[in-house]
């Protein structure tokens, strides 16, 4: 096995444990509190629809011309991967508050407990709805990851069981401590996973506009940890900048406080956007800017790999302004209002 597959299936197997430890604390919930069949019905569903949607899509996704798959994937890693980075940093930095699963768990109780009765015949609606919704969504970032680097290095059963690995250990574990993954390090882990899904995708993403990296593939074993060093600098600038603000106190655990019901139309609009939401979020993420970045760094790496010039530096040095500007951006976002001084 290659230095490449090892990349590979690491890569794989950190970013799948992850979206598995999200869909895993959402079904303890449920089964805690409304019963272990509606929850196991909603995963044994979500399952089925994955393996459709990954029937219909993964030998359209295969046929594409290897550049094109190249710059697609690269693309989509380039821009998954660095607001992933971006948050990670953020949370090390102290400027953004830590997932805490701990905290999401018990969120998942408070709301399942919360809700209408448990239905007296059949299957409980309510936690098959959710643990439906749950696991397909982190299920189809997981079957994003392993189709996306699986066909463009056509490894896609090495990148199926690294993904398999992942969220059988993750379950595994879960199942048997019948508790939340809490002592995972998931920021930590979001924090790799951001720095090796950026480095492939910026390396597949050059290499499909045409550039030739110096080294050829061993050029990544210098992606990654100038895309790790460049992430740390970046915190530990956070960290200062934080400091100096007076702002440096560890921040409080992250946990989402459930929105008001929806009604009428406003329903219809929220589940509409419910099932546009995974296409676009695949597309351009949550940071419409870093997306737009990355089309431009891959258009012109390809300009310049057109005319014959050496253009492979063109997307790192993008993708590292991109960054800086994206944490500079949402680092500024997060800061409170200064307060009014007497008067």
């Amino acid at each position: 096995m290659s230095g490449t597959d090892i990349g590979l299936g690491v890569s794989v197997f950190l970013a799948c444990a992850v979206e598995a430890v999200e869909a895993l604390t959402i079904v303890l919930a449920l089964g805690s509190t409304r019963g272990w069949r509606a929850a196991m019905s909603g995963v044994a569903a979500a399952g089925l629809a994955l393996a459709a949607l990954i029937a219909a899509l993964g030998p359209a996704l295969t046929s594409l011309p290897l550049d094109a798959l190249r710059v697609a994937v690269g693309g989509l890693l380039l821009v998954f991967g660095l607001q992933w980075l971006c948050k990670a940093i953020l949370r090390s930095a102290g400027l953004k508050a830590k997932h805490d699963e701990l905290a999401s768990y018990e969120q998942e109780l408070a709301a399942a407990r919360a809700a209408a009765g448990r239905a007296a015949a059949g299957v409980d609606a309510y936690a098959f709805a959710v643990a439906f919704k749950g696991v397909l969504l982190e299920g189809l970032e997981v079957a994003f990851i392993v189709l996306t680097f699986g066909a463009n290095q056509h490894r896609i059963g090495l990148a199926a069981a690294a993904a398999a690995a992942a969220v059988a250990a993750v379950a595994l574990a879960g199942f048997a401590a019948r508790a939340p993954l809490a002592r995972v390090p998931e920021n930590t882990l979001k924090l790799a996973v951001g720095v090796l899904l950026s480095s492939f995708g910026m390396f597949w993403g050059a290499e499909g506009a045409g550039a030739r990296w110096p080294g050829g593939d061993a050029a990544l074993l210098a992606i990654v940890p100038c895309m790790l060093l460049a992430a740390l600098l970046l915190s530990a600038q956070g960290a200062r900048a934080a400091g100096r603000a007076g702002r440096g106190a560890p921040p409080v655990r992250e946990v989402e406080r459930p929105a008001a019901r929806p009604r009428g139309r406003a329903r219809l609009a929220r589940a509409a956007a419910s099932l546009a939401w995974p296409a676009l979020r695949f597309v351009v993420g949550e940071d419409a800017r870093t997306a737009i970045a990355v089309v431009l760094a891959l258009g012109s790496t390809a300009l310049i790999a057109a005319v014959g010039a050496p253009a492979w530096w063109t997307v790192p040095a993008a993708v590292l302004a991109a960054l800086a500007l994206a944490v500079r951006r949402e680092a500024r976002s997060t800061q409170p209002p200064l307060a009014a001084g007497p008067t």
